[in-house]
């Protein structure tokens, strides 16, 4: 019964999750765009009044006119829509999956006493909340030394991407690799969160008092906000990737798995980069961004060419039968290395491989989990042999013959 509601409370919660992050991401990316896009207001009141900018936009059958003040408006409107409740939801609901998914079996989930043995379970669950804090507290701490002054940005994008470099390294030494891959979205992501709690809606706020009080706001606090806004634009496709890929135990698993995922999250950030671009590129205020997304999709196709299975890699398959493995000696692998969680007396996912019968049922799912995807046993934590992999695979190629 436990396993059965905490998979409900799985479902649920990345159910809740995914949705705000669309909400998040989608609001997130539209106010780039839109300040990539906009022109010069061709109306002299708006001009006189302090507008920056403006844009013309037709969506779902009638016209919009966005007008940015870089500053302040001048007068403050009655209605004033806040953009914060999609970062706090995504970041409560993700951290609330990320405890029942992993925080609540870290025996199973976080830890892999053959990657590093924690000295209890304890332990591990601490370092992996203390990994977000610690993450925001070096990010913020390099945004305010290294930011200041001429070329503050690019000191700042410098030490930032050093800085995430040693943490998913050092995630990928001491956790899971799957836990070590969400572990990474998860500190990027919280960092994303506090700059929007910490510094865009307070810096707000106080541009709010002050208008309301009839004073000049300060600028300042729209620059921070700013400078914290395109922050979170670049980390955004980083995180996404560092979430999915953990489902993927060809790269979780990977004797470099660390450097696979900075690859790819540093492939998510240059595709990024190549959207902003194209944004202010339509315009003529930029050259055609395509150095960009050719860097992007590069990365990510020398990942794929790295991780071809040949060499070495393919090795225990090529000592594998040709033909197809006697069933017996099938059944006799599951029973050594799968039926511990997949037998009468656990079940989990509701699985069973304790028999012929069952293990013909759900012969599909046993070689995409343990022979494409390689996410099963979890954290290889039964031992399973590439060599048994590979008989599994021959056997399910030549139609899953088992006894009747």
């Amino acid at each position: 019964m436990e396993a059965y509601v905490l998979d409900w409370l799985n479902v649920l919660l990345r159910w809740l999750h995914v949705v705000a992050a669309i909400a998040w991401i989608g609001s997130s990316f539209y106010f780039v765009f839109l300040d990539s896009s906009l022109t010069p207001p061709a109306d002299e009141r708006l001009r006189r009044e302090g507008a920056t900018g403006e844009l013309w936009a037709v969506h779902g059958g009638g016209f919009y006119h966005p007008v940015k003040y870089a500053v302040a408006p001048p007068a403050l409107p009655p209605h004033l829509h806040w953009f914060y409740w999609e970062s706090y939801t995504t970041w409560l609901s993700g951290f609330a999956l990320f405890a029942a998914s992993y925080l609540w079996q870290a025996d199973v989930y976080l830890i892999d006493t053959r990657v590093y043995a924690w000295p209890s379970t304890g332990w591990a669950v601490a370092a992996a909340l203390a990994w977000l804090l610690v993450f925001w507290l070096a990010y913020d701490g390099l945004c305010r030394v290294l930011g200041q002054g001429p070329g503050g940005d690019r000191r700042v994008g410098i030490g930032v991407a050093i800085l995430v470099a040693f943490a998913t390294w050092l995630a990928c030494q001491l956790f899971t690799g799957r836990a070590a891959f969400v572990l990474v979205g998860a500190m990027l992501a919280t960092a994303m969160s506090a700059n929007v709690l910490v510094w865009i809606i307070p810096g707000q706020r106080k541009v709010v008092a002050a208008l309301r009080r009839g004073e000049t706001p300060n600028p300042v606090h729209g620059q921070r906000g700013k400078q914290r806004s395109v922050h979170n634009t670049y980390f955004t496709l980083p995180v996404v990737i560092a979430m999915i890929s953990n489902h993927y135990g060809f790269l979780t698993q990977h004797a470099w798995n660390w450097a696979v995922l900075l690859v790819l999250m540093a492939a998510g950030a240059a595709i990024r980069q190549f959207f902003v671009l194209r944004h202010a590129h339509r315009l003529g205020k930029h050259p055609h961004p395509w150095p960009w997304a050719a860097v992007g999709v590069g990365l990510i196709v020398a990942v794929i060419v790295a991780l071809r299975p040949d060499g070495a890699a393919i090795a225990p398959a090529a000592s594998a039968p040709l033909s197809a493995p006697q069933p017996q000696q099938v059944l006799a692998i599951v029973q050594q290395r799968c039926v511990a969680c997949h037998g009468e007396a656990l079940a989990s996912r509701n699985v069973r491989l304790d028999s012929p019968e069952a293990l013909r049922q759900h012969a599909q799912a046993v070689y995409q989990q343990v022979v494409v995807l390689r996410q099963m046993p979890l954290n290889n934590v039964t031992g399973l042999t590439e060599e048994e992999r590979a008989v599994l695979a021959a056997w399910y190629r030549a139609g899953a013959p088992l006894p009747p």
